[in-house]
């Protein structure tokens, strides 16, 4: 077994995954699992620029994590950067900040790698699951951008698309600096507009009605499994492939699109960090079930973080 630690850092969160890997079983033991939303993504389609608060909250949630692999002593430590940190013209302040707080440096990777580790990470477990058909969809809802990885045991396409659940939102429900509460008609088209055309651009390399199982990962995907059970708290393992039809994706998000801030926040298993989000990320997985007509979701808690510990091992 291999101590490793592994952190994913997107637009709207950052993730710390410290786990025992065993390359020759394909055992992968938990040891930390923690999540920070820190929203680095603020205001980048906007200005192009990482925010300096942004920036600071991100630098706060390393030291934690420093501290977090120091105490397990991790041997080995790999920190991938996503949609955010690629975009941004100021990154190298970024990639400064990690470096003195962790000692690596983080890996602005692309969007077709963030594709592979996301494979990796969600089907490891799944590939010899009878009930589940194949090829697999494999859809990362992120906060900058949204993956599709279709493939078996392996990759066969892959995809990177500019659209997710805070980029969407920054770019058709804020105006001067208040969010929609709760979102017009129009605002709901606008985004439903912007994710059709990316399915259309990914469909150009990537099969998607190929796929006979979708396999939903992210905070998202999640936050819309934990309200579909109903959940009086964020439960992993309850979430953790747990199977959302249709028709509850669609009832929930219809619930989140015509609600309030209030009424989003008083979900018990929502994160307060995804309140003013989860509306648009919602309609992504939707807009996708239903381009590729998908009867259910199977969530995973297990994805690009996964993927990157299995790298390192």
């Amino acid at each position: 077994m291999m101590r490793v630690a592994a952190i994913d850092c997107g637009t709207n969160s950052i993730r710390l995954l410290v786990a025992d890997a065993n390359p020759e079983t394909g055992e992968l033991v938990d040891l930390d699992r923690r999540m920070t939303i820190v929203r680095l993504g603020q205001g980048v389609d906007r200005t192009g620029r990482l925010a300096p608060e942004a920036l600071e909250r991100t630098f706060a949630a390393c030291r934690e994590y420093a501290e977090v692999i120091k105490e397990h002593g991790a041997e080995r430590v790999r920190f991938v950067a996503t949609s955010a940190s690629r975009d941004a013209e100021n990154r190298e302040e970024f990639v400064r900040g990690v470096v003195d707080i962790l000692g690596v440096e983080p890996e602005v990777i692309s969007g077709d790698q963030e594709a592979e580790f996301s494979f990796t990470g969600a089907t490891k477990e799944l590939a010899g699951r009878e009930d589940l058909a194949k090829p697999f969809l494999v859809v990362d809802i992120g906060g900058g951008s949204t993956e599709f990885v279709v493939g078996e045991e392996h990759v066969r396409a892959a995809r990177s698309v500019d659209v997710g659940c805070v980029r969407m939102t920054e770019r058709h429900l804020v105006h001067d600096g208040v969010v929609s509460d709760p979102p017009t008609e129009e605002e709901i088209a606008a985004i439903r507009a912007d994710v059709e055309a990316a399915l259309d651009l990914a469909e150009r390399t990537v099969p998607l009605r190929e796929a006979r199982t979708l396999v939903g990962l992210a905070g998202s995907v999640t936050s819309v499994s934990a309200i579909a059970q109903g959940l009086p708290e964020y439960d992993s393992a309850r979430i953790h492939h747990s199977r959302v039809s249709h028709d509850r994706v669609r009832d929930i998000t219809r619930r989140l699109l015509h609600s309030t801030h209030a009424e989003r926040a008083a979900i018990p298993s929502l994160h307060p960090g995804r309140v003013d989000v989860i509306g648009a990320g919602a309609l992504v997985l939707l807009a996708i079930m239903e381009r590729i007509g998908a009867e259910e979701v199977v969530v995973s808690e297990h994805d690009i973080l996964d993927g990157i510990a299995w790298s390192v091992a």
